[in-house]
């Protein structure tokens, strides 16, 4: 495999924008190999190191976010032997120089603050993704399980007792999240676009019995309504919220529909997906599509703009962007050998399992799933729902593996 020319990367350094697993994997795979590089790490938050997947279950088991940060992001730069920005945004890109513009990310007067410029000699852009905020949904009001601060300032509002809390979007993350609250004590109600949880992934013969379990469970699962507005209702920034949804398949028959009643919660989460800020990805000048991410070449993690790479949410391979945990450390470790000039066989992209986190009931899904498709069962049973996902080869690009404990099945 080629790799690039690694005198680039000695003589200016490394700097990794983005602190979450993708930004310290990568940091970590350097470091394996090469203890002394410069690395300067830049991110807009404090940096701390912790395990993001633990988001959707630290409320039942009463983890605070400082419980969940392994290392504070000083004291792992120190191990390291980083040099840590903390609290620091990337405003520019000047590919020609190879510099990057910075501000402060607490900057309370953009006008008033100075900005700093450093070099770089090969640039990882690990930023990772954002939630998306449809307008019904505003930002001020709605709360999403996405960073670990955000996650700590609602911990706190739910720690005053039992309450009531809106998720909206019952994919992996918001399927989670209900099952947690639930579990902690709270009284959830689950909406979605669609008749039941996954279904953008998974074929409806399989969701079907995950809208099961969900509602076993006591969670009330609202499928196939879209929220139209949440209103705080009182004065009080704690005060309760209105949440208004319609049902779409009366859309076309609104004027006969029964009204429905608002739902009044405590608080709304948002899990309606992700998408890629497009600020930094123009400023660099490479192959980007906002919904998907940074395009990459596979075997090496560049991007089309010499001496950059990507890794994690923000990146795609094939169109197909890489949110999943498992297979950042292998994609470090080929950032590390390609930055580092050293040769290597180049990433073999390999869709990890996905495992739903529920205890309600077990999915496990390999290969690239997809709602449409020529899904076979191969075993049906009340306990267990065994499906292959065939492509038009008639190979199978997808395996789906459901078990139902004995309180939910039919």
């Amino acid at each position: 495999m080629s790799v690039e020319n690694p005198s680039v990367a000695s003589s200016k350094g490394i700097v990794i924008i983005g602190a979450g697993l993708a930004g310290w994997h990568v940091i970590d795979a350097i470091r394996a190999k090469d203890k002394d590089i410069p690395i300067t790490l830049v991110t807009a938050d404090s940096g701390d190191r912790y395990h993001k997947p633990m988001l959707t279950m630290a409320i039942s088991q009463k983890k605070s976010a400082a419980d969940l940060v392994r290392a504070t992001g000083v004291d792992a730069a120190e191990a390291a032997n980083v040099k840590l920005l903390a609290n620091t945004q990337v405003t520019d890109v000047d590919t020609t120089t190879q510099q990057l513009q910075l501000i402060s990310a607490l900057r309370s007067d953009p006008a008033n603050t100075d900005y700093a410029t450093i070099s770089y000699g090969k640039l990882v852009l690990a930023m990772g993704a954002h939630p998306i905020f449809p307008k019904s949904l505003p930002e001020d009001l709605v709360w999403h399980v996405n960073h670990i601060e955000r996650f700590g300032q609602l911990q706190e509002k739910l720690a005053t007792g039992s309450q009531h809390v809106a998720i909206v979007g019952a994919g992996m993350v918001g399927t989670e999240i209900a099952e947690d609250l639930l579990k902690a004590g709270h009284q959830v109600t689950l909406i979605d676009l669609n008749d039941a949880p996954l279904s953008q992934m998974l074929p409806p013969k399989a969701t079907a019995r995950i809208a099961q379990a969900v509602k076993s469970q006591g969670i009330n699962f609202l499928g196939g309504y879209q929220v139209s507005g949440i209103t705080r209702i009182s004065d009080d920034s704690d005060g309760k919220l209105q949440v208004t949804y319609e049902a779409l398949a009366s859309a076309s028959n609104s004027m006969n529909a029964e009204p429905i009643e608002p739902l009044i919660v405590d608080h709304v989460i948002a899990s309606t997906g992700l998408t890629v800020d497009d600020k930094l990805p123009a400023a660099a000048g490479v192959e980007f599509n906002r919904r998907t991410g940074i395009v990459v070449d596979a075997p090496t993690l560049r991007t089309s703009t010499a001496n950059i790479y990507a890794i994690g949410d923000c990146m795609s391979i094939d169109g197909v962007p890489c949110r999943y945990v498992a297979p950042l450390r292998a994609q470090a470790a080929t950032i590390a050998d390609d930055v580092l000039g050293l040769e290597h066989n180049g990433y073999e992209h390999k869709p990890p399992m996905i495992r739903l986190k529920n205890k309600a009931i077990s999915v496990m899904v390999t290969g690239v799933p997809q709602a449409t498709g020529n899904w076979q069962v191969k075993t049906e049973s009340d306990e267990e729902l065994v499906m292959d996902l065939l492509n038009d080869s008639d190979e199978v690009s997808a395996t789906l593996t459901i078990k139902l404990p004995p309180s939910v099945r039919a």
